[in-house]
């Protein structure tokens, strides 16, 4: 019979051990799950306020582009208003009757002061 109760107290040393075993695994598994939930919540919570972030990011690069487009358009239409401007001056030196008589070269004839008229007359 001793050699049955050894056998028996080695089957019951390994039965508790293994009871052991499985409880403390549980526990740390339950630790494990726990941590693991707790780094998907806040990494969650980080991918949703960079997600924030990055759609407010291209939305300010979106109202740039528009800004940037608007000052181009802007520029356009002022670029087009110089040059019309300036073939208006063009034509209307062209038809400026003082232009045409003396040239540049020609010296305007001056016209006498009223001093001059009154020191004459």
């Amino acid at each position: 019979m001793s050699t049955l109760a050894i056998i028996l107290i080695i089957v019951a040393v390994v039965v508790v051990a293994l009871i052991a075993l499985s409880a403390l695994r549980g526990k740390s598994a339950e630790k494990r799950r726990a941590r693991a939930r707790e780094l998907r919540d806040r990494s969650e919570i980080q991918r949703t306020q960079a997600e924030k972030e990055r759609a407010g990011a291209d939305e300010q690069e979106a109202r740039a582009r528009r800004e940037a487009a608007e000052a181009e358009e802007r520029a356009r239409v002022a670029d087009r208003r110089h040059a019309e401007a300036e073939q208006q001056a063009d034509r209307a030196r062209a038809i400026d009757p003082d232009r045409k008589r003396g040239g540049l070269l020609r010296r305007r004839k001056r016209e006498p002061d009223r001093d001059e008229a009154a020191d004459r007359g």
